[in-house]
């Protein structure tokens, strides 16, 4: 009797321990695949969504406006708002193989995490050169980020750790509309979105344009609306796309929340309806995405850039349906990490 229930007891253990081991080589197995680097497949157009989230107030679960075009095994991001590089390092990219940056527009939420990309890169020491594509305003914005991690190269330099200044890895460019750049597996086409309509006078006039792109590589074609209102030259530069990487807002939704979070509150007259004014006009609701999408021509819709709501698991589903009303296609709601 009692050494049943002896061997019992051992087989009880036994099993115990047993899964406790298999617990231990799952979550080890599960860190390795977060800390290593991804095998990039050498053929074919993948799109990985880095950063989902509108605006400059950080938000859990999502980082703000990101992407990466993974075309034949080489990487293009698109925009580098703040936590790109930490979604970068949670997908298994390799950072130092990332040598063409595009940015949109010149917005803290598209280029509040390009600094932090940079110093990874050079920390990886990457001594080839690094190009940041956009429009007017992209330039002025790298040459900034310059003279601040100029510091901790010359720290860098001085202690023997690196012997390439930072001033001479890293290059932005000013582009104009239409083909931008072109290598052996995209060409990518820009065209100046409605996005910045400043008032003569204004500080920011004629100093700065907003963009959306188009990347054709052999088996896909895909275009970033950035950030935009209504517009005809993004319609005309999305046609047939098989993928539209649309932004979406909610005019409604917009002010509901700023009230909720006292920001409404805390703006004068004059600031409230010129919130207002930027959100109806230089973004788009879901029916402006749907009816773009329907005269496009795109086969499928992601929706991405998306506003903050109360609920932080908020998985859009009303956007995607109001999209549908004017479009036939497919229509899919970004997450962070997600693969297209």
């Amino acid at each position: 009797m009692c050494t049943c229930r002896a061997e019992g007891n051992v087989q009880k253990l036994s099993s115990v321990l047993f899964a406790i081991l298999i617990s231990i080589i799952a979550f080890a197995r599960g860190s390795m695949a977060q800390s290593s680097e991804v095998s990039l497949p050498k053929k074919g157009t993948r799109l990985l969504t880095l950063g989902t989230r509108s605006g400059v107030l950080p938000t859990v679960g999502r980082a703000q406006s990101s992407n990466l075009l993974i075309v034949n095994g080489t990487l293009y991001v698109v925009d580098a708002g703040p936590g790109v590089t930490r979604r970068l390092t949670r997908a298994g990219i390799s950072i130092p193989d990332i040598e063409n940056i595009f940015i949109t527009h010149a917005h803290a939420d598209h280029t509040g995490g390009l600094g932090e990309l940079l110093t990874a890169e050079y920390n990886f020491n990457r001594t080839k050169p690094v190009n940041i594509y956009g429009p007017l305003g992209t330039e002025a914005l790298v040459k900034a980020l310059m003279q601040t991690l100029s510091i901790s190269s010359d720290l860098q330099i001085s202690d023997g750790r690196r012997t390439v200044p930072v001033a001479k890895v890293f290059f932005g460019h000013d582009k104009g509309t239409g083909t931008i750049y072109q290598d052996a597996n995209v060409k990518v086409t820009a065209a100046e979105n409605t996005h910045f309509n400043f008032p003569p006078g204004t500080p920011a006039y004629g100093k700065y344009k907003s963009y959306a792109y188009r990347f054709e590589a052999p088996d896909r074609v895909v275009v970033f609306t950035g950030d935009t209102g209504p517009s005809t030259a993004v319609t005309e530069l999305a046609k047939g796309a098989d993928l539209l990487v649309s932004e979406v807002n909610s005019v409604e939704e917009y002010k509901e929340r700023q009230i909720k979070i006292g920001r409404w509150q805390s703006m004068t007259a004059e600031q409230q309806a010129a919130s207002i004014r930027h959100i109806s006009e230089e973004h788009l609701t879901p029916d402006e995405v749907g009816k773009m999408a329907a005269r496009a021509g795109v086969k499928t819709v992601l929706l991405t850039h998306l506003p903050a709501t109360a609920d932080p698991k908020d998985e859009y589903k009303r956007f995607a349906e109001q999209v549908k009303k004017h479009f036939s296609g497919q229509v899919l709601v970004a997450k962070d990490l997600m693969e297209f």
